[in-house]
């Protein structure tokens, strides 16, 4: 009996734990992306599909806060306002 049960939880783990583990991955990634029609740079948390051909990840980086999203806005010259 207790062989199954311990058998019953490795089971399990092996399903939780790669799905924690995708969550963990995917949640806190912020992209600057720029639109090259208005040459606008937004940030997504989304990287965009590579068949999306108007818009560009901006130097090909990934932020771990929106802030350092933010920042890196005001910093990359193809986002500047004019």
């Amino acid at each position: 009996m207790k062989l199954k049960m311990a058998l019953a939880g490795v089971l399990v783990a092996g399903f939780v734990l790669p799905a924690v583990a995708q969550a963990q991955t995917q949640g806190g990634t912020y992209y600057v992306v720029r639109d090259a029609e208005t040459k606008k740079c937004t940030i997504t948390e989304k990287k965009p599909e590579t068949t999306q051909t108007k818009v560009t990840v901006v130097n090909g980086v990934v932020y771990k806060t929106r802030t350092e999203a933010e920042d890196a806005i005001d910093a990359i010259p193809a986002c500047a306002t004019d």
